[in-house]
């Protein structure tokens, strides 16, 4: 089993459309998959139709087993945790586990005799739980925006894993929202920044048929043509990532 997270310290930068379109893609390939909403927002999991359940805060807590969280997703192979508000206090729980960073890792293990690929969508913040997903995501994936603002967020990130004994080596950065358009996307695009250098060449536009995943409530390919560019980028996307992992 494979684990990867969809992060940033930034917000609105596309994560989570990229950890919906993802694991959809990976369980259409035949992997098996479980996406895990980790944010309280649970944008992933009103995507899939997954309703809210509030013994999520109890599995951190070591009151309810985690797998009867899962629920069926609309999709053959693809399961899902849904989020719900409780989980703003996983920071305060997870403060009260030991070891501090094993928690979540300890969480995903018995999911390896029923999946092969585990997606965590997950807030953004720099926090304990931050902290548990670099530690148990064999694969961090950062979407930048092709902006300052957006690559001075993974610069921190970067920064903090090297400080705090995370292995950098497990940050895979990707363009997201790309406008061509803009010169300045076009300028980063070209001319890629020294923390950019372990990113995935996919670079996912910024596109209207993305911003429709709230109107169908569907990752992409539920609706979108098959020649859709964003459809084919998150695409790409799957496929760098499939053979990263070796699945």
């Amino acid at each position: 089993m494979r684990s990867i997270a969809l992060y940033n310290l930034k917000g609105g930068v596309g994560k989570t459309a990229a950890a919906v379109n993802l694991a959809y893609l990976a369980a259409a390939h035949g992997v098996h998959t479980l996406l895990w909403d980790l944010d309280p927002q649970g944008a992933s999991s009103w995507y899939f139709h997954g309703e809210p359940d509030d013994k999520g805060r109890k599995v951190f807590e070591g009151g309810t087993p985690v797998g009867r969280l899962v629920k069926p997703s609309p999709y053959r192979q693809l399961s899902l945790i849904p989020a719900n508000l409780s989980y703003r206090y996983l920071d305060i729980i997870l403060k009260k586990v030991e070891p501090p960073r094993e928690a979540l890792k300890r969480l995903l293990k018995p999911f390896s005799e029923q999946y092969s690929l585990i997606v965590l969508d997950c807030p953004p913040s720099l926090s304990h739980l931050a902290d548990n997903i670099f530690s148990a995501a064999d694969r961090v994936l950062v979407p930048v925006v092709p902006t300052w603002l957006s690559l001075r967020s993974l610069e921190q990130v970067q920064a903090y894993c090297k400080a705090e004994g995370f292995d950098p080596k497990k940050l895979r950065p990707f363009y997201s929202m790309a406008d061509r358009r803009r010169s300045l996307h076009r300028d980063l695009l070209e001319n890629p920044p020294a923390s950019m250098a372990r990113r995935y060449p996919a670079v996912i536009p910024y596109a209207s048929a993305v911003e429709r995943m709230g109107e169908h409530r569907a990752p992409l390919a539920a609706y979108a043509g098959s020649e859709d560019p964003a459809l084919l980028a998150y695409a790409e996307l799957w496929l760098e990532l499939k053979k990263d992992l070796g699945l």
